[in-house]
């Protein structure tokens, strides 16, 4: 995709937020179906689901996703589309790439063998691995906006309530 074709794409949907900001409102959602013969649940969303479960360090066999490695692949899926749309409309080639996110956890925590583990994870680490001509200063440039229109890795960051019930 050329930087023209993205912006004649996302144009009339800027325009429309502008002048209907109710209009870019989105939620995303999954549903999670629980599966009672086995500690697992079967995730849908718009696209095809995924059968979920425990991570070996809490019990499970390795068979099923784990969701704290699926919140890991959102954020290396987000940013790599961002910095693909991002360096398209900069006018930036990319010839290849890897985005790699990790996510450190302690199983104790989850499994609450101590109160004073956290639950979830302590430290995420997003890196960015990309074959290009681009000068230091484009590619400096082409980060930080990464960074800045990410929506999982901004809502990873700022954090946000979580609700349940």
């Amino acid at each position: 995709m050329t930087p023209e074709e993205l912006r004649a794409l996302q144009a009339p949907l800027k325009q429309r937020y502008r002048t209907e900001p109710a209009a870019a409102l989105v939620t995303s959602a999954a549903v999670a179906t629980l599966d009672q013969g086995r500690i697992a649940c079967r995730v849908e969303s718009p696209q095809p689901g995924a059968d979920v479960g425990l991570h070996p360090a809490a019990g499970g066999d390795g068979t099923l996703r784990c969701s704290g490695d699926m919140l890991v692949e959102a954020l290396a899926g987000c940013a790599g589309v961002t910095l693909l749309a991002v360096a398209t409309a900069m006018g930036i080639t990319i010839r290849t790439g890897t985005i790699r996110a990790e996510g450190d956890w302690d199983a104790r925590g989850t499994l609450g063998v101590s109160k004073e583990v956290p639950v979830g994870c302590t430290a995420i680490r997003l890196r960015v691995k990309i074959d290009t001509d681009a000068k230091a200063e484009q590619i400096a440039k082409l980060l930080e906006l990464t960074e800045r229109y990410c929506v999982v890795a901004q809502t990873l960051a700022a954090g946000v309530k979580v609700e349940v019930g």
